[in-house]
């Protein structure tokens, strides 16, 4: 009877020693501030992530983590990845961690491209807020291969575009990883367009109607940009110019003689609306070679859906508005300009 009082005594003592020890290599680990990160492979057995949370300090035993997955019937849900936490995380924090990929976030850069900038505008912009290179930003967008998707097969291969991809980079917000190279840049900008370019009903039925390529409809929509500032004028200039070409004369448009200088001016002089180039629209017909800026959707709409009207000339109300007054001959317009310098005094 002693002998089995004796049993029992050990017995209790070990499972009491047992129930400690498992206890105790449950608790967290020591709490610290210092974050750990561990990279959890694609197929990695529960039995090797216990091990590797041991190794890295961040649960006391493998072995107990590992029967308390099977007790809680855990495990085949974890999400490979890259994770960070701190130290002092309880088992069933590091369990909902891994089954929701609560994986570290990662470095990221952020951006804003205004409506209506250029390539060259993108660059220094990007650079500035990137610290990535501004002129091989440049370079890239005269590239006339290695892009996805379809929307760069529709830019001409035409030797008197200043730049390749000029008008195909939608102006947005971006946030993308802090090592992206500006290639990967271009890449997102040019698959942003196309994206939105489906977000307009029956865009490319209304292409077809207007009887337009996507690289003419992007180089109206670039117009439209440079030259309104007032939402509501947008479909009406876009039919403005619609009018011109029509009627075979030249567009005038001053924003296709400010794309060709290094820094816009305030006002242009005539010997600028003389340069030698195919982008002047003063000097040739029909439309530029290409987009002279990054339309925004708002402008690429305009261009799809133009506002009918006869008018066939516009200029800038001086009275601080940035809006228009159009005119249908070219009597009507220099009285229009008449007004609108009397608008200025």
């Amino acid at each position: 009877m002693k002998k089995l009082a004796v049993t029992v005594l050990v017995l209790i003592i070990i499972a009491g020693g047992a129930l400690f020890y498992a206890w105790n290599g449950m608790k967290p680990v020591a709490s610290s501030d210092t974050p750990v990160e561990f990279t959890i492979e694609s197929g990695m057995s529960t039995v090797r992530i216990a091990e590797l949370l041991e190794e890295k300090g961040l649960i006391k035993d493998a072995l107990l983590f590992k029967g308390y997955l099977k007790l809680k019937d855990e495990g085949s849900r974890f999400m490979a990845g890259i994770y960070e936490t701190k130290p002092g995380a309880t088992y069933d924090q590091l369990i909902s961690m891994l089954n929701n990929g609560e994986v570290k976030p990662e470095e990221m850069m952020r951006f804003t491209i205004p409506e209506g900038y250029t390539v060259l505008q993108m660059a220094e912009t990007i650079s500035s807020q990137s610290g990535l290179d501004a002129k091989e930003f440049v370079k890239l967008t005269d590239q006339t291969s290695g892009w996805d998707g379809t929307i760069v097969n529709e830019i001409p291969k035409d030797e008197e575009l200043r730049h390749h991809l000029e008008g195909y980079l939608f102006p947005a917000t971006y946030e993308l990883p802090k090592d992206s190279t500006e290639q990967e840049i271009l890449q997102v900008m040019l698959s942003q367009l196309e994206k939105r370019l489906d977000e307009i009903p029956d865009w490319q039925e209304l292409l077809k109607q207007r009887g337009l390529t996507v690289h003419e409809l992007l180089t109206v929509a670039s117009l439209v940009e440079r030259e309104v500032v007032a939402e509501k004028e947008r479909a009406l200039v876009a039919g403005v110019i619609y009018n011109r070409l029509e009627q075979d004369m030249k567009l005038e448009i001053d924003a296709t003689v400010q794309y060709l200088l290094d820094k816009p001016k305030e006002r242009l002089l005539y010997k600028d609306l003389e340069v030698d180039s195919p982008y002047n629209t003063y000097r040739n017909k029909g439309l530029p070679p290409g987009p002279i800026s990054n339309p925004s959707l708002a402008s690429i709409e305009a261009a799809l859906k133009p506002e009918k009207s006869d008018y066939l000339f516009y200029v800038t109300k001086k009275d601080g508005t940035q809006e228009h007054l159009f005119a249908k001959t070219y009597r009507e317009h220099l009285n229009n300009i008449e007004k609108s310098k009397k608008m200025a005094q």
